[in-house]
């Protein structure tokens, strides 16, 4: 019987379905959910409660203050000064459990103590002297009762509560559950503070929806909690998949009386509002006046944590000595707490990792003043599951009948709907959904489904590989015969190895080796090389191309000391590299951006000089591709001169990332080493050199073809024929505006005009004045402008005039020193106008050398 394909994608994906379920119901994705749940916290745009402001017991604080815990003296300066302030509500983060211990004031108790049960008693023999003892020991008496109040801190932290009449103090809670009834009951100043009202008990019962226990109690001392206006507990209850804190237990039940928040209770003050205005509907909420916060079914809420700097906080010690005015707390609900290192714990929160009770206890008084809390509605668990199943018969009944791309096209864009709509339910409506099952089993089915198909096919797929085996043969070869020579070895990779398929790597080999990219020759050898190591000089080739490829680079570059000469004279049977369709012979020379070669084109067999410019190694990629558009046009430009002192240009191209231009080879040197004092051309030749140069450049301005890098390392002069060239017509053009990888513009500055290095538009004459510097560097063996820096030459190039050249050789005519003068005028418009105006200029001179 035939399997059928579309019950095994059914089959499977129930079992992917169930047991992605089975991984909810025991918690499995809990962190992520909680992770998404921040998400959604962080996400929303509520704003804080701005009747809240904090006082931190920070580090500057304890240093002025001294050392934690602090006299209640100065807590109790402290109340004073927010009851002079008018502060609506003051809630003290601190706990006062026990009694202040002071060496001192028991001392005085007990001499007191002492001096009651005893009396006054003298034995002096007249009544005169009684009365003086008497009146002695009264006022020892009245100093004594006097220390007794001064250090009695307690008394006076207690008298400053009873003056205030608006501080909420805290007390702590041991959670647990109840086995028995407690040790004592609690005393009354906690009492008045139960909240009596509690509606739908027993249905809350029934459901277990009953709010957190507790089995002990730590209370403020009765000195203290008699003269408070409330208290209210400071448990903080951590999520138990990550121990963050993401909610406020509003209420506690401590033997059945229910014990508020210190948030709650705090709020409920601000709003003049009193225990018995709470009230608690089990399992839903708590209502607080007009007030209706929604908790979970422990009477949680889940907190709106608002950004980490949301409530403005002053330094306690700034508030004691004045540095804050009072008047900022008016009407104001204050809280008051430690966030010196060392005085407590931090907590992670939704916001933050390390977020202070006194914070915390912030975010909680705002979210309910302004009833920001997100929410978990009844409902909630009807569309969780409802999706989970829908998504799972999706999976079983549509996707898996999908092609793999509209599969993959559905599953990508309900994944980011349900993400879309976790976020906005809880950043717009403070709704809580728990969708990440769903997604999880989404995403969790999809790769089931990809991967299973992926098994099917991979059989068939090999099949159809090995029936193809002979196209792709043919279809490499046709590649390789059209040089793309990357498209052929792809195919032949594909190729079952054996004999035949060994010669078609190896003649590919070499034509990569013709390429000069030695790297994937060696790629090319090292897949043979896995086949059989033994096959003729495998090994040899192998080490070679490895070689090449890691010390030489094409172009001028070095790499390991080795450059082109290195590989063109590497010993062996090494294929001659190519540039197109010109066969490289050897290294000429080198230039500013790259290496001159000379070449063969084997067709016409025609010698040429290949002048290589690796671009991609000169310019910033953003501009690359403009550079080489510019190359190519300005070769193409260069290429119609046709000139007897203009080279001519054959051919220009790129490849492997090297641009060359083929131009006519001159067989001999330029000009730059007729530039040095005792070797310098005798003037009448020189002069003939540089009237040539102005002729073929007025040629080549009359095109509108500006060189803009005039100098003698762009002259070529064959001393043999007594010919001259221009050379490198457009390669500055190519540099313009652009700049290398070093930052630096290309050229050469001695050689460049006023305006030129001003960055200004140039044309013709640009070029003329970087003839006179050459004219004068070829008569006298020095540049007209130097300097010790790019900035000094550029200053003495734009305003220095030159030394005059009959200092520097008495032997020169006149003629001379007028034809330089005027080549070297800093105004364009003094200097000469065309190359033909140079030329004749200099014809008339040599005539004074006849």
């Amino acid at each position: 019987m035939k399997k059928n394909p579309l019950f095994s994608n059914w089959f499977i994906l129930l079992l992917v379905s169930i047991f992605v379920a089975l991984l909810t119901w025991f918690g499995t994705f809990a962190n992520i959910e909680r992770m998404a749940y921040d998400w959604g916290v962080r996400g929303a745009s509520n704003t804080p409660s701005s009747k809240i402001t904090l006082i931190a017991i920070d580090e500057r604080s304890i240093e002025n203050l001294g050392r934690w815990p602090w006299s209640r003296q100065i807590h109790s300066q402290m109340i004073d000064k927010l009851t002079e302030a008018d502060a609506k509500v003051v809630g003290y983060n601190i706990f006062f459990f026990e009694p202040e211990i002071n060496a001192g004031l028991t001392l005085v108790e007990q001499l007191l103590s002492f001096i009651e049960k005893k009396g006054l008693t003298t034995t002096s023999s007249t009544e005169l002297e009684a009365q003086r003892l008497s009146a002695g020991f009264n006022q020892i008496v009245e100093q004594l009762e006097t220390a007794q109040n001064d250090m009695n801190s307690d008394q006076a932290f207690a008298d400053s509560l009873s003056m205030a009449g608006n501080v909420v103090l805290p007390l702590v809670l041991v959670m647990g559950e109840p086995q028995g009834n407690p040790d004592a009951p609690l005393a009354d100043f906690i009492l008045k503070n139960i909240i009596t009202d509690i509606q739908d008990h027993q249905e809350a019962l029934l459901n277990e929806q009953l709010p957190f226990s507790a089995v002990e109690a730590g209370v403020p001392l009765k000195l203290f909690g008699n003269e408070t206006l409330a208290i209210g507990h400071l448990n903080s209850i951590p999520d138990s998949t990550d121990g963050a804190i993401r909610t406020e237990a509003l209420v506690i039940d401590y033997y059945n009386q229910y014990i508020p928040s210190m948030a709650l209770i705090l709020a409920a003050k601000s709003l003049n509002l009193k225990p018995s205005d709470i009230t608690v509907n089990l399992g839903e909420g708590v209502q607080l006046g007009n007030l209706k916060i929604k908790t979970n079914e422990n009477l949680e809420m889940r907190t709106a944590f608002y950004p980490r700097d949301a409530f403005p906080m002053d330094s306690f010690f700034d508030v004691m000595t004045g540095e804050v005015p009072l008047s900022k707390f008016k009407n104001k609900i204050v809280l008051i707490g430690p966030t010196a290192t060392g005085l407590g714990d931090s907590f992670v929160t939704p916001v933050a990792v390390d977020m202070l009770p006194i914070e915390i206890m912030a975010h909680n008084l705002s979210s309910i003043l302004n009833e920001d809390f997100f929410i978990s509605p009844k409902w909630a668990w009807m569309v969780e599951t409802g999706l989970f199943i829908f998504i799972a018969l999706l999976l079983m009944f549509v996707l898996s009948r999908l092609n793999a791309a509209p599969a993959a096209i559905v599953t990508i864009l309900l994944m980011l709907l349900l993400i879309s709509t976790h976020y906005y339910l809880m950043t717009k409506n403070a709704i809580w959904l728990q969708l990440t099952p769903s997604i999880i089993l989404l995403a969790i089915g999809y790769l089931v489904l990809i991967t299973k198909r992926f098994f099917s096919t991979e059989r068939s797929k090999i099949k159809s590989e090995e029936a193809g085996a002979e196209s792709n043969k043919m279809l490499g070869l046709s590649l390789q015969g059209q040089g793309q020579l990357d498209a052929a070895f792809d195919k032949f990779s594909s190729l079952p190895m054996d004999g035949k398929v060994m010669e078609l790597l190896n003649n590919l080999a070499l034509d990569f080796e013709r390429k000069r990219q030695f790297n994937k020759a060696y790629s090319v050898y090292q897949t043979m090389y896995a086949y059989d190591p033994k096959f003729r000089d495998l090994e040899t080739r192998l080490k070679r191309a490895k070689q090449i490829d890691e010390n030489v680079m094409l172009g001028g570059g070095t790499m390991g000391g080795a450059t082109m000469s290195t590989m063109l004279n590497t010993e062996g049977d090494i294929e001659k590299p190519m540039l197109g369709r010109y066969e490289v012979q050897k290294e000429l020379g080198k230039g500013a951006m790259g290496v001159v070669y000379l070449g063969v084109d084997p067709k016409i067999n025609r010698t040429v000089a290949i002048k290589t410019m690796a671009l991609s190694e000169e310019f910033e990629a953003d501009e690359l591709e403009e550079v080489k558009a510019r190359f190519f046009r300005e070769a193409e430009t260069a290429g119609r001169l046709n000139h007897p002192n203009i080279v001519t240009i054959f051919d220009a191209g790129e490849e492997h990332d090297l641009a060359y231009i083929a131009m006519e080879f001159i067989d001999g040197y330029d000009l730059a080493r007729y530039t040095k004092v005792g070797k310098l051309m005798p003037p009448k030749m020189a002069l003939s050199v540089i009237a040539q140069c102005a002729d073929a450049l007025a040629f080549a301005h009359q095109q509108n073809i500006v060189h803009r890098d005039i100098k003698p390392a762009n002259i070529m002069y064959s001393a043999k024929q007594k010919e001259l060239k221009v050379t490198d017509f457009g390669i500055a053009r190519i540099t313009d505006s652009s700049k290398t990888k070093t930052g630096m513009v290309l050229g050469t500055p001695s050689y460049m005009s006023p305006e030129q290095l001003a960055g200004k538009k140039v044309d013709g004459r640009s070029d003329l004045f970087s003839l006179g510097v050459m004219m004068y560097q070829l008569l006298t063996g020095k540049l007209p402008f130097t300097g010790d820096s790019m900035a000094s030459l550029m200053f003495h190039i734009a305003n220095e005039a030159h030394q005059p050249i009959n200092e520097l050789n008495k032997n020169l005519p006149s003629c001379i020193m007028k034809i330089i003068d005027k080549a070297l005028a800093k105004d364009v418009e003094q200097r000469y106008q065309t190359g033909t105006e140079f030329n004749k200029d200099i014809r008339v001179c040599l005539k004074q050398f006849n």
